[in-house]
């Protein structure tokens, strides 16, 4: 957008300026020379004005566009992690309760291990 903006008002400047020296070298009266530039001056400002808030209202639209497409990339990662997360804690979880029952049949060896070393 900066490349298209740039030419334009490259363009706009360009003409402004070509109209207003073709005007002064022109053989007319000092008033109707005036006029002329005083009309072009306002024509050249309208045309600017006009581009102004097409190039603003692009720019607002653009930015809406991509401030949607973040909050969508924003949300889809947040909900990946959270899907990761769940994954994770379950792992998690279910090597805890594998870690516990080790632990259980460790201690019932080892408390039989005991009474046999007392009963003997």
């Amino acid at each position: 957008m900066g490349k298209e903006s740039s030419a334009l008002l490259g363009i706009l400047a360009g003409t402004a300026i070509g109209a207003t020296l073709g005007i002064l070298f022109a053989p007319d009266k000092g008033t109707t020379t005036r006029q002329r530039i005083a009309d072009e001056a306002a024509h050249t400002k309208d045309m600017l004005s006009e581009k102004a808030t097409h190039l603003r209202d692009n720019v607002v639209t653009t930015m809406s566009s991509k401030k949607h497409t973040l909050d969508e990339k924003v949300e889809n990662i947040v909900s990946d992690a959270s899907h990761k997360a769940e994954d994770v804690i379950t792992t998690l979880e279910r090597k805890l309760s594998e870690l516990k029952a080790k632990n259980k049949n460790l201690q019932k060896d080892s408390n039989l291990s005991n009474a046999a070393k007392i009963n003997v």
